[in-house]
């Protein structure tokens, strides 16, 4: 295929693959115009752009009311279920882990300049949490993020947040300024672990170790929740059992040493 004719098709796959994400987003059914205010495109392109995605089965035209993700796409769904092998792997381990530290556990991954929660393993008596599969929070504001944000390089850093506003405002004492996120990274980056202390949730802390690939490129975080008052001598050791665990994943995951 030529360079031309890959700079060609691009933009389509770009404006399909848009769509696929606004349907995702959205609670219903959506119009052909409003899917092309979505992805930027006019309304003659996106109709083009449906009836090949239709024909093909990855959205459906729901009479009256609009656009919806079709079967096909719903097989990529459960596809990716079956082949997420990270959470496969995590999650017996992070299940020991809770049980072992008697508190509560996550695995989350990097979602942009998001924590995305994909595994929860919650102790009976402990108290609840705003984080659950499916829940997003900013990464800047917790320590599963900092873990994470700590593997990327300077200018990671930068295209995540470009500017001041980006970073979350919660009235928190968390980072108002890249300048201070980035000094953040580097003590995490030096210690090899994060701490969050009451940013999330007040009366509660976590800390938190990055999953890395061979390369160091940060795969997702193990993280323990714990109450503030926790002696330093428990949480010192609950930090040994996140260690381990994040040890345990990446040796499953590549036969690395454990």
């Amino acid at each position: 295929m030529s360079e031309d004719r890959r700079m060609d098709t691009s933009p389509a796959v770009a404006h399909a693959l848009g769509i696929l994400g606004a349907l995702a987003a959205g609670a219903g059914p959506q119009s052909a115009a409003a899917l092309g205010r979505a992805v930027g495109v006019p309304r003659s392109t996106t109709y083009r752009i449906l009836t090949t995605m239709t024909d093909s089965g990855y959205v459906v035209h729901v009479p009256g009311a609009g656009y919806a993700l079709g079967p096909a796409a719903r097989e990529l769904a459960w596809a990716y279920q079956r082949q997420a092998p990270l959470q496969r792997v995590a999650g017996p381990l992070l299940s020991e882990l809770a049980d072992r530290v008697g508190h509560n556990a996550h695995f989350s991954m990097l979602q942009g300049n998001d924590v995305l929660y994909v595994i929860e393993e919650r102790v009976k008596g402990r108290p609840w949490l705003v984080t659950d599969v499916g829940v997003r929070l900013p990464a800047e504001l917790t320590a599963s993020g900092h873990a994470m944000l700590a593997h990327l390089s300077s200018a990671q850093i930068s295209a995540l947040y470009p500017a001041k506003n980006v970073l979350a405002d919660r009235g928190t004492d968390g980072p108002t300024t890249v300048s201070q996120l980035r000094r953040r990274l580097a003590y995490v980056r030096a210690a090899g672990f994060a701490t969050e202390s009451q940013l999330v949730t007040a009366g509660l802390d976590s800390v938190a170790v990055a999953v890395v690939d061979r390369v160091g490129h940060p795969l997702a975080a193990v993280a323990v929740t714990y109450p503030t008052q926790t002696p330093q001598a428990e949480v010192a050791q609950i930090l040994e059992r996140v260690r381990r665990t994040v040890a345990a994943i990446g040796a499953r995951l590549d036969r690395r040493p454990a």
